[in-house]
């Protein structure tokens, strides 16, 4: 905090924004700035002067955690104040004590202690606290929720499954994070984070149906289109079930629910598929003069001695092996006068020589 207690001064690692210091005459602007830094411009209405309110803030990855405590109030952001500012992000907040009643999108809601609810940064919003209130939230850049423009404005300002079991695993593991960030390693925090937003991105697929109205038949062409994005990507070392994830808008979650149709997982079929391409070049004459790490860094493979060990496993012969056994049967194809890849050239075959 800066020395003068009207200014609020967030740091590098947090912040605590409190009004018990602040002279009386001075605490509205100071609260109002300290809500504005801390969630993007308000326009703030409320009874009486201000006259307690604290925020506590701290950094988590590309997010941050709030806990705000305050006196009934009413926080409005407008086109005009949004139009101000670059606040392209998303809060997702836990009521814990109080009451609140949001508008946004058109739709409004109250919202009993114990709920989540989600609103948006970049369009006009309001809420309103009747009481003194506790709410604890998780601000995030809107491309971490993985949502489209459409997706999220069907998720703003309701309440987000408080009584669905991933509700009641979501609800104590944010409240917790929120208490605990600051002392959490950096990788640590990043990565409780991470398990609360997929825990949201559930939350949200429930709200928006997908659970009940995603048919057979959607989700196989899901599926086919994601193994396609995954053919195009093998040789990119970093593809990943986040990455394919963000790069489709879904959850990590709905992804593997996807592949658990296909009895795999998806890190499994990735390899399995790296694998195919694999052994396909090194039977191949075109691809002679690479080393065996060359073809396998070719299809995302980062260590040698890694895919030596799943080549082995999953073809129970090593790829030096395999390919010695292809230039063999291509020396006696040629022998014979075919350039033809020879049809007795098999795994089953090579394994039992």
């Amino acid at each position: 905090m800066s020395s003068d207690p009207s200014t609020p001064d967030p740091g590098t690692s947090g912040a605590l924004y409190s009004t018990k210091t602040v002279p009386a005459h001075r605490r509205r602007a100071y609260w109002r700035e300290a809500l504005s830094r801390t969630f993007g411009a308000v326009d703030l209405g409320v009874p009486d002067e201000v006259a307690c309110g604290t925020i506590r803030t701290s950094p988590l990855g590309p997010m941050q955690t709030v806990a705000l405590e305050g006196d009934p109030q009413r926080a409005r952001r407008t086109r005009q104040l949004i139009a101000g500012g670059d606040d392209d992000y998303v809060v997702v907040m836990l009521l814990c004590e109080g009451a609140a009643h949001i508008d946004q999108d058109g739709r409004a809601a109250f919202v009993r202690p114990g709920q989540l609810f989600v609103y948006d940064m970049a369009r006009p919003v309001q809420l309103t606290f009747p009481e003194r209130f506790l709410t604890k939230s998780l601000v995030l850049p809107r491309a971490v929720l993985g949502l489209s423009e459409s997706e999220l404005r069907q998720i703003t300002a309701a309440p987000l499954g408080s009584e669905s079991a991933v509700g009641g695993l979501l609800t104590p593991l944010l409240s917790r994070l929120v208490d605990s960030a600051a002392t959490y390693p950096q990788r640590t925090g990043e990565l409780i984070a991470r398990n609360v937003v997929d825990l949201v991105q559930t939350l949200a697929e429930e709200r928006l149906g997908r659970e009940t109205e995603d048919s057979a038949s959607g989700a196989r062409m899901s599926l086919v289109r994601i193994r396609a994005y995954i053919d195009r990507h093998l040789a990119h070392p970093d593809l990943s079930p986040d990455s394919i994830a963000r790069a489709h808008h879904i959850s990590v979650r709905y992804l593997h629910k996807l592949f658990e149709m296909e009895d795999i997982t998806v890190s499994r079929w990735i390899q399995q598929r790296r694998l195919e391409h694999c052994r396909r070049d090194l039977a191949r004459r075109e691809s002679a003069d690479l080393t065996v790490a060359a073809v396998a860094h070719r299809w995302g493979f980062t260590s040698a001695s890694h895919f030596s060990r799943v080549f082995r496993a999953a073809y129970g012969i090593s790829p030096a092996a395999w390919r010695a056994s292809a230039r063999r049967e291509w020396s006696a194809s040629f022998r014979g006068g075919t350039a033809a890849i020879p049809a007795s050239l098999s795994l089953e075959r090579v394994a039992s020589a």
